[in-house]
């Protein structure tokens, strides 16, 4: 059955991907759609109100810079009301968050990243849910969406110099792409159980016949876009392992796909606008190489069980009466294929979410979570940034096959030349550069060490989990580290920070250069990359960057755990 779930799961993310890449291919070209009858006068109105004029294209630089301005307001609107809260609407009983967590908190949700070092039900309002982090996890998707369509529009245009306009972009992808999207979403996990309400808190009774306070609230709406946005924050502290936000194992199944849905879609959107939609499945097929991998990796490792257990006389083998596995940090409801299944969908799209803890896997199954994010959320990813992390690494590819052949790089009819090679190693190295620093940092010193609960290398996997998490802009916890400090605050924000905008406007840079090239025919030299000699090249290329960037990390973490579990050695 576990089985059978992942290949009906892999089946349908291939059915969804050409729906969903066309309606992406119509927003950022500006086709007709449906919604417009509808939505299209917001639009004007918005354009109208705002002054932007949605027919001039934008270079790179100034694309960026109002990608950055506009991710800079939201950051310190959102870090001001976290402030306030208290004395906004609905903020009775919450108090100000302190300067450092308020800090990490706007900057997580802003750069998509959603870590939470705190419990969403009792430390932030209903209407800071509402109107500050889940606007932003709305503003900070449509963000990542317009990097992809920029950097789609600098492979395919023809000497234009313009990759668009960003305001109309943003616009767009919020308006047509995950509004309507999300609505459609909250309505069906509200049917399943989640709930949507601004009651607050109720009292039950409880079989033991005491009161027990139950915290409700706007959860469902929530729901909807932290799964669509690859957000991955949740109302509550639990996350979607709560029975709000994970109600069922088919919602779960349903936040699974919407996790996977809008990237996946790029990939199509990629090559319908190349004009080879060739190009845009042998880029899906890469991903899906890697994350059918990871899942297999998890799955197996989770039904295998931990040999800690059997040495102390755990039953773990499967049964009438239980599922058998590591069942340790798992929901009953769940079990191990779902939460296998659910961790390896978050942590390869940057979602964060979680339905089991992560921490409580055994120690390949949990690295295997750690590596889909090292490897630099480019298995499927984030909306829009996993497509263009995934096209850096194509970018690379073709130009280690150049180098092999002798012969120019070309991608999709664009000569790939110093310049772009220099943005990508930078997009590709600043992230991992912010994980190892920082991680040696906090092994080092007694603030980043006071906060860890375990000893020996799980504690290291917590440490460099949490700043792997922060910089792929991922927001799940390996659990077990007390985040919520000064140190730890300042310095996953500075994580987030490097590994959203030091890769974003790389990438930006390099839609900028590509645009203003002349496409080429398709000559004799030209590299094929479209077949699966290409998928596997570019396969290649990620494990081995990730593999000679974070295989000392991994060694010092996951896989030594694994041997001294073998061995039945603890700490």
């Amino acid at each position: 059955m576990p089985i059978l779930q992942i290949l009906v799961f892999v089946v349908l993310v291939i059915l969804l991907t050409k729906p969903v890449g066309w309606w992406l291919f119509a927003v950022y070209e500006r086709r007709p759609l449906p919604l417009e009858r509808i939505l299209g006068g917001t639009e004007r109105m918005i354009y109208r109100l705002s002054g932007v004029d949605p027919d001039t294209d934008m270079r790179w630089t100034q694309y960026a810079w109002s990608l950055l301005i506009f991710n800079a307001v939201g950051l310190f609107t959102l870090f001001m009301q976290l402030q306030v809260q208290h004395a906004l609407p609905t903020g009775a009983g919450f108090a100000p968050m302190s300067v450092d967590l308020a800090l990490n908190t706007a900057v997580s949700f802003v750069s998509n990243t959603n870590w939470q070092a705190y419990a969403g039900e009792t430390s932030a309002s209903p209407l800071t849910q509402m109107l500050g982090l889940a606007l932003q996890q709305f503003l900070s998707a449509s963000t990542g969406m317009c990097v992809a369509a920029a950097l789609i529009r600098g492979l395919v245009r023809d000497g234009a110099c313009r990759i668009g306009n960003f305001w109309v972009d943003v616009t767009r992808s919020w308006l047509y792409v995950l509004l309507p999207f999300s609505v459609v979403i909250a309505v069906f996990y509200a049917a399943s159980g989640s709930v949507q309400t601004l009651g607050g808190t109720v009292e039950a009774v409880t079989l033991e016949g005491t009161l027990q306070s139950i915290v409700t609230g706007p959860v469902a709406s929530m729901e909807a876009i932290k799964a669509l946005g690859t957000n991955g924050g949740g109302f509550f502290n639990a996350n979607s392992a709560h029975p709000f936000e994970g109600p069922t194992p088919l919602a779960a199944f349903v936040q699974m796909l919407t996790v996977f849905a809008i990237p996946a879609g790029f990939t199509w959107m990629f090559g319908r606008s190349t004009g080879d939609t060739r190009q845009g499945w042998a880029v899906f097929g890469a991903m899906l190489l890697l994350f059918v991998a990871s899942v297999g990796v998890v799955f197996v490792s989770e039904q295998t069980g931990n040999p800690a257990f059997t040495r102390a006389g755990v039953e773990q083998s499967v049964g009438p009466d239980q599922p058998g596995g590591n069942m340790e940090g798992k929901e009953t409801r769940f079990g191990i294929g779902q939460s296998a299944l659910y961790g390896a969908v978050t942590t390869a799209a940057s979602s964060g979410a979680v339905i089991a803890m992560h921490s409580s896997f055994t120690p390949l199954g949990g690295g295997a979570l750690l590596t889909n994010i090292l490897l630099g959320e480019v298995v499927f990813g984030g909306v829009g940034v996993g497509l263009a992390g995934m096209l850096v690494y194509a970018l690379l590819a073709v130009f280690i096959a150049g180098l092999m052949v002798g012969r120019t790089p070309e991608y999709v009819g664009k000569k790939i030349e110093s310049r772009e090679v220099r943005m990508a190693m930078l997009a590709v190295l600043a992230a991992a550069a912010s994980i190892l620093v920082l991680t040696a940092i906090a092994t080092l010193t007694s603030a980043g060490r006071a906060a860890v609960l375990n000893g020996g290398p799980h504690g290291f996997t917590e440490i460099l989990y949490a700043f792997a998490s922060a910089a792929g802009n991922n927001g799940s916890a390996f659990a077990g580290l007390s985040a919520d400090s000064p140190f730890y605050n300042l310095t996953l924000a500075l994580g987030m920070l490097v590994g959203r905008y030091l890769f974003i406007v790389p990438v930006l840079a390099i839609a900028g250069s590509l645009s203003a090239k002349k496409r080429l025919p398709v000559s004799a030299g030209t590299l094929p990359t479209t077949g699966g000699l290409f998928v596997g090249l570019l396969v290649g290329v990620v494990l081995v960057v990730g593999a000679l960037t974070y295989f000392p990390a991994l060694a010092l973490g996951p896989v030594v755990e694994h041997l001294l579990m073998l061995d039945g050695t603890t700490f």
